[in-house]
């Protein structure tokens, strides 16, 4: 009983952590539909974001790279699907994007 109690309290937390994170994302996600591709925690057609911001991690041009890509589009970093590029996009709203990503 007690191990099936930690383990609705870590769901739980989980959860909410989750969602937590969704709550901050920036307004260009909807707008852009990034969902459509991507999900904070689990590959969809693109990358988990989370595995985004670990594979990034530490390296100090990620953040300018990464807006221009979210921008341009880009292909090979993950796979064989390109990203495609969202001409429409602003600096301003791919850099809000790239700093939630790789805040993950």
């Amino acid at each position: 009983m007690k191990t099936i109690f930690m383990g609705a309290v870590a769901a739980a937390v989980l959860a909410f952590s989750v969602n937590a994170n969704a709550a901050d994302m920036p307004a260009a996600v909807k707008t852009y539909n990034c969902l459509g591709c991507h999900a904070i925690d689990k590959k969809v057609v693109g990358p988990a974001w989370k595995d985004v911001a670990k594979k990034y991690k530490g390296d100090a041009g990620a953040r300018a790279n990464l807006i221009v890509k979210m921008m341009k589009g880009g292909k090979g970093a993950w796979g064989p699907m390109p990203m495609p590029a969202s001409p429409k996009m602003t600096e301003q709203e791919s850099a809000a994007l790239v700093d939630f990503v790789l805040g993950l």
